[in-house]
């Protein structure tokens, strides 16, 4: 017999936006006669919960929040603007293709504007999220909920809501701190070393309310653990005051995970299986979600002919793909090095060569002899998630926002930091043994860096590695050194922002 599914109003009402699946890939938001069995006040207090996880996913140009933006975190603009900031990634000028009012090569140069589009939609993206989890708030605030049950619900929407905070404090650093839906008083901006008291704060405040086990998806002890690593891994950027010894504190609170023997397990479509995921954004197309179609935007148009022996395999953009000099620094034998497609690309159906629209071999190169003007071809592209020949437009993989291997590289950074190199050593190796690769004997920061570059490709990390590391202020690949003020080591406020709400103010450079 076919289930019934009965919807919260009150949730319905805040999100239209569907919530996130389980192991089960069973929707958080949509409840079954038998989940009322029982104390039917904690299954409401659960609802309210589980219906701010769609928010992770982003939303799309349709929406009154996007505005005429695509705003997914898994893709278009989100992730797109954090990667091709970083040393990683960037989107060429392919003819007429991907010029997009030059925000692509704005971010590739570091002379974005608070006009980019890129820029705003990261702004929109948190913030929504920030407001949709303050309107949860409110009404669990409202709803007569057991005490133990309410503070439950408050303590992971706080925790989601800190997750966003981070993300703030991370590109805009000068951001207002709003926890109260109800008011109508537009925002000032709270200093960098504000925000980042307040994720702090939060953090530690819900840390003994969050569930304590391991949850698939959900904002726990161990998510929220691994956030204030990372917060306190950054905290000398953020706030001029070094915190390694509280980042390894907070790191070895982290419990239960191991690294996946293979290391693409963390990708694949059924990656929800993984043993190391400690965080992920949910995917169910059959669901209905929507936000993760990454896959298409790397592949040249005509990949589908290498995917599928009759050609419909999902529509390719030839967008992101990797900078030169990404592919050729891994060692051989890296595993992690299957990450970017390279090479012939041959026709599943005869083995014969896949060729471009002007009849030339689809053979992606690691070079890009123009950024402004590149060939359809260049660019190494991103293979990471698993495919498969049945994609839909939205793919089923979840998306990858913390696994265990960024706990092992955190303590290796924050011991070599602190003086002890052996120990650094043995999380280092234990990273790149996976990764089939010879540990290390000595270690230097050029070598933690290259490492983080490795293990975490294309997984949204590196603007923010290349920024803690120095790197990102310097020359690189189609990229001159950044002004000596290191302005852009923060995103300007969008315009259409600042028009809104007069009592924000720039952050400077801008």
């Amino acid at each position: 017999m076919k289930a019934r599914y009965i919807i919260s109003a009150l949730c319905a009402s805040a999100f239209a936006l569907s919530a996130c699946t389980n192991l089960d890939e069973h929707l958080y938001d949509k409840l079954t006669i038998d989940d009322f069995k029982g104390d039917k006040s904690s299954i409401l207090a659960e609802s309210f919960v589980n219906s701010a996880y769609a928010t992770l996913r982003g939303y799309g140009s349709g929406t009154d929040e996007g505005n005429g933006i695509n705003c997914y975190p898994t893709c278009e603009y989100v992730f797109f603007t954090a990667e091709c900031a970083s040393d990683e990634a960037c989107i060429p000028t392919r003819g007429s293709d991907w010029y997009d009012g030059g925000r692509y090569q704005e971010l590739q140069f570091h002379t974005w504007t608070s006009d980019n589009d890129g820029v705003t939609s990261i702004w929109r993206y948190n913030f929504v999220g920030i407001s949709k989890i303050n309107a949860v708030l409110s009404q669990v605030d409202q709803t007569e909920i057991p005490a133990a049950a309410k503070k439950s619900a408050e303590a992971e929407l706080r925790g989601l809501r800190a997750y966003y905070y981070y993300n703030l404090l991370d590109n805009f650093g000068n951001v207002p701190i709003m926890k109260d839906f109800n008011t109508s008083e537009l925002p000032k901006n709270a200093s960098r070393q504000e925000v980042f008291n307040f994720v702090e704060s939060e953090l530690k405040e819900v840390l003994p309310s969050l569930p304590s086990d391991i949850i698939y998806g959900r904002f726990t002890q161990n998510v929220a653990n691994t956030l204030l690593a990372r917060l306190y891994l950054n905290a000398e950027v953020y706030t001029g005051q070094a915190r390694w010894q509280d980042c390894l504190n907070a790191c070895e609170k982290v419990q239960g995970y191991t690294l996946e023997g293979t290391y693409k397990a963390n990708f694949y479509i059924e990656n929800e299986k993984s043993k190391e995921i400690i965080f992920a954004i949910q995917y169910d197309h059959a669901q209905g979600t929507v936000g993760n179609y990454l896959a298409s935007m790397s592949y040249h148009y005509n990949q589908k002919y290498a995917f599928s022996p009759d050609g419909n395999w999902q529509w390719s953009g030839n967008g992101i793909c990797g900078q030169p000099g990404l592919y050729s620094s891994f060692e051989e034998g890296d595993v992690r090095r299957n990450c970017l497609m390279i090479g012939q690309q041959k026709n599943a159906k005869d083995g014969s060569n896949v060729l471009m629209e002007n009849g030339e071999p689809l053979n992606y190169t690691e070079d890009i002899e123009n950024f402004t003007n590149a060939k359809q071809n260049e660019g190494v592209r991103l293979d990471k998630y698993e495919w498969s020949v049945n994609d839909q437009w939205e793919r089923d993989n979840d998306w990858v926002l913390m696994r265990y291997a960024e706990i092992l590289m955190m303590q290796a950074e924050c011991y070599f930091r602190l003086g002890d190199t052996q120990t650094a050593l043995s999380y280092i190796n234990r990273v790149r043994a996976r990764a089939n690769v010879e540990g290390l004997t000595s270690l230097t920061l050029d070598a933690i860096d290259n490492e983080w570059k490795h293990e975490f490709v294309f997984e949204g990390l590196r603007r923010n590695v290349n920024i803690r590391f120095g790197t990102f202020f310097k020359s690189w690949w189609n990229k001159e050194e950044d002004p000596a003020d290191h302005h852009t080591g923060l995103f300007p406020i969008p315009r259409v922002e600042m028009e809104k709400n007069p009592n924000l103010v720039q952050n400077p450079g801008y």
